[in-house]
């Protein structure tokens, strides 16, 4: 442990252990489709570290890496996103008034759900914003006082839920068209579900990468009248 002690505080230590992990993930889902690599990759770190007695903040150090890279990766969506902008465009209207949709239901069904079984305007405010991404939701909860990083959290699992049956889901519903099911997993699970939709469309792919911004300015903007009401008051 002594000679491992210096790599273990660098970042290099996460960075390896998460990219080895999630290549071997991808390579046991090569022969078992039931494999989901993003949980296979986080439960392994958390046992790992948690049966060693490595401090997270350790593992941090280098996570905090693949986290900045997540920025560059985001942007990158816009490469199949421009390729595919004229079909897109062609049915921008529906796909907007989907968008918008299904960010007020979910945020209107979240708050509604919390404020009946009497949860903490904390607790609400910090899982209001759960189907946008986890940058859009951290701020969110950040300014109307919620726990950012609890809104990141759930903000992760909502878009871990939605890759694994959001496809699925949609299909049993009658929802079969690239765009529909786009528009439908990116407004719902943001970037996780985006790339699993990119794995086997490149349409959907782009269609979901554009609902999961749209989905998080929209959901910013109706989280104003909310923020300018509590100054107010």
């Amino acid at each position: 442990m002594t000679l491992l002690g210096p790599i273990l505080h660098s970042p290099i230590f996460g960075i390896v252990l998460t990219v080895g992990l999630y290549w071997g993930a991808v390579k046991l889902k090569a022969n078992r489709r039931w494999v989901h690599p993003l949980i296979l990759t986080a439960a392994a770190i958390i046992a790992i570290l948690m049966l060693s007695g490595i401090p997270y903040e350790d593992y941090r150090k280098g996570g905090e890496w693949l986290s900045w890279a997540l920025g560059p990766a985001t942007v990158a969506l816009a490469v199949p996103l421009y390729k595919h902008a004229s079909r897109i465009r062609s049915r921008l209207a529906p796909v907007m008034t989907g968008i918008t949709l299904g960010a007020i239901v979910s945020a209107g069904m979240t708050a509604g759900f919390f404020h009946l079984t009497g949860a903490s305007m904390e607790l609400m405010f910090s899982v209001v914003a759960k189907s946008s991404s986890a940058p859009f939701s951290m701020e969110i909860a950040r300014r109307l006082g919620g726990i950012p990083e609890l809104a990141a959290a759930i903000s992760v699992i909502t878009g871990l839920f939605g890759s694994l049956a959001g496809p699925a889901l949609l299909r049993l519903c009658g929802v079969h068209s690239d765009i529909g099911i786009g528009a439908a997993i990116g407004t719902s699970s943001h970037g996780i579900g985006t790339a699993r939709l990119m794995e086997s469309s490149e349409l959907q792919g782009s269609v979901s990468g554009f609902a999961m911004a749209a989905a998080g300015i929209i959901s910013t903007l109706l989280m104003l009248p909310v923020y300018w009401w509590m100054l107010s008051t």
